[in-house]
């Protein structure tokens, strides 16, 4: 798995939107905090557009999308904000260039698509904070802003009484649950086999977090994992499905024995901590608590 160059002062950050309208006033806050890192910034004109629901046309957007991973001066593409339609524009880019000159990706929610995708193609891309979400929370953005300078966080988790105890190291996977089901048998699609499966989610019925989970299962990514991180799973709907999002997830797994902990601070919450998907990290989960280390990659 490539790591992309880590960032340094005057390097350009691009800010696309290639899936919901968002308003520029929305990532303002975001783009200054990136100039003061030091990072130039590239605002593109799918930023402040609407086609109905979308931040512009199906054109537009592929075709910024297109440009920022053709430039060889952007070193990092943050999205804008999530919302849908980021899964039907994979298909229709080039990742030549990309393969070419390496760079960061960063966001969530729908941008799990394309998170998945690049670590289909064998890069390291990151879960975490986007443009409009980058102000929400400051330790979330120092724990990106570490990442993409090279740095290595270490995350400490309280104890859960859902929690499964035990030990794990393997490549991280994962995002947004409906995503990850999503691109179950695409080009996107890649195997779960050996890594640690990070889950997270927002606005879904019970119900339907059950059957999401019952096809990662039914699909075979749940068997053969080092280990399972649950995320924020917020505004869920349904209460009277009868089970919690904890019982749901310890249901599916309960047949096998690697480690499972609940309540790490990465999704749909202001605080959203960032993951290297690609990148090993080593999950420990006792009675007194939870650490996830990452490991320090070299450059090639």
């Amino acid at each position: 798995m490539r790591t992309p160059p880590y960032l340094v002062p005057g390097d350009k950050v691009a800010i696309t939107a290639p899936a919901s309208r968002v308003q520029p006033e929305d990532v303002a806050p975001g783009i200054k905090m990136l100039q003061d890192w030091g990072l130039r910034v590239e605002t593109g004109a799918t930023v402040g557009r609407s086609f109905h629901n979308f931040s512009d046309t199906f054109e537009n957007r592929l075709q910024e999308f297109q440009r920022f991973l053709d430039d060889p001066e952007v070193k990092c593409i943050l999205a804008a904000r999530g919302g849908y339609g980021v899964s039907d524009l994979i298909d229709h880019l080039d990742f030549t260039a990309f393969q070419k000159h390496p760079k960061w990706l960063s966001g969530f929610s729908d941008l799990t698509a394309v998170v998945l995708h690049l670590n289909a193609l064998g890069y390291e891309a990151i879960h975490g904070p986007m443009a409009k979400t980058l102000s929400f929370d400051t330790h979330s953005s120092e724990q990106l802003r570490a990442v993409l300078s090279g740095e290595t966080p270490a995350f400490r988790m309280a104890a859960c009484a859902a929690n499964r105890e035990g030990s794990g190291s393997g490549r991280a996977v994962g995002g947004n649950l409906v995503l990850l089901a999503h691109c179950i048998g695409s080009a996107s699609d890649i195997s779960y086999d050996g890594k640690i499966l990070f889950l997270e989610d927002i606005g879904e019925k019970l119900y339907n977090i059950d059957r999401l989970m019952v096809q990662l299962k039914r699909a075979g990514k749940l068997k053969h994992l080092a280990g399972l991180v649950s995320g924020s799973f917020t505004d869920m709907c349904e209460p009277s499905f009868g089970f919690t999002v904890e019982e749901i997830i310890r249901h599916h797994t309960a047949a096998y024995d690697y480690p499972v902990a609940f309540g790490f601070q990465f999704g749909h919450e202001s605080v959203n901590l960032p993951v290297v998907m690609g990148r090993t990290y080593a999950l420990n989960v006792t009675a007194a608590g939870v650490t996830l280390t990452m490991q320090k990659n070299e450059l090639v």
